[in-house]
């Protein structure tokens, strides 16, 4: 497999990763400037040339990943018998840095619930790096037409239309999805966030929605046999509780900025050493 489709293999299967890239040589070398690799935890693809750069690469890119970092570093390996490298001696007689690029587990937002807010709030994280589910019961929701404005997305669009079982989308959803339920159904609503809360693989839960809405769905919650603490995961009102407004694209900044900074906190936490 090459390079680039281990990226997106990763990607897909939202595992960390490391783009290792030769991005200078000087002299003699096994592979020219802007040779590339992949390297996982347990696993490489493609090849910068084999020998101590590649092992050495391959070394360095694992304590990368075992440490968190998500920033961008170089090394530098003089192919020289006078200079034995961490992996034995590789005497081409040239000089090569190598850059060792990270690759994160991009976000994932599930959106149940198309409407007015809903598309007002694809439309703001789809210009992000993320992957974006839109699952809709009512078919012209997610129609071409609908989902004009999504057509230059940065993020990843996946549609689901399920008409009669929308919650069976949750099974397939990356583990830790941000949840958003926001369907024009409160029936639907409700049997989402049972199915949610069955989930265990899945991220943080939200509800739009006034408090007499939650009032009433978490007594349904715990009537149908969930427990306190399971229930209070789900996240209500949602979005920033200074930035007031009910027109649909206000909701959608307000919620999208909550979502952001939810994405920056967990960031943070998985990354101890990053800069604050």
């Amino acid at each position: 497999m090459r390079w680039l489709q281990a990226v997106e293999k990763l990607r897909a299967e939202r595992r960390p990763g490391v783009l290792v890239t030769l991005v200078t040589v000087r002299g003699h070398a096994p592979r020219e400037a802007g040779a590339k690799m992949v390297v996982d935890r347990s696993a490489t693809w493609d090849s910068i040339g084999g020998g101590n750069v590649e092992a050495t690469a391959v070394a360095r890119a694992r304590e990368l990943l075992t440490s968190d970092a998500t920033a961008p570093t170089t090394f530098t390996i003089d192919l020289s018998d006078k200079a034995p490298g961490e992996h034995g001696v590789q005497c081409c007689g040239g000089e090569v840095t190598v850059l060792l690029e990270p690759l994160g587990v991009r976000p994932a937002v599930a959106i149940f619930g198309v409407g007015h807010v809903g598309l007002e709030l694809a439309r703001i994280l789809a210009r992000h790096d993320l992957d974006l589910h839109l699952v809709d019961s009512r078919h012209d929701q997610l129609g071409d037409d609908a989902l004009a404005p999504l057509g230059d997305s940065d993020a990843r669009v996946h549609v689901h239309h399920e008409a009669v079982l929308p919650e069976l989308v949750l099974a397939e959803l990356p583990a830790g999805t941000h949840v958003l339920v926001m369907t024009h159904d409160h029936a639907e609503d409700v049997a989402l966030l049972d199915a949610a809360l069955r989930c265990a693989h899945l991220g943080p839960i939200g509800l739009i929605g006034s408090t007499a809405k939650w009032t009433r769905f978490r007594s349904t919650l715990l009537r149908d046999g969930h427990d306190a603490e399971a229930v209070d995961r789900v996240v209500t009102p949602i979005g920033l509780p200074t930035l007031a407004g009910k027109d649909p694209a206000t909701i959608a900044v307000s919620v999208a900025a909550a979502l952001l900074q939810s994405f920056a906190d967990e960031s943070t936490r998985v990354s101890p050493g990053a800069a604050t």
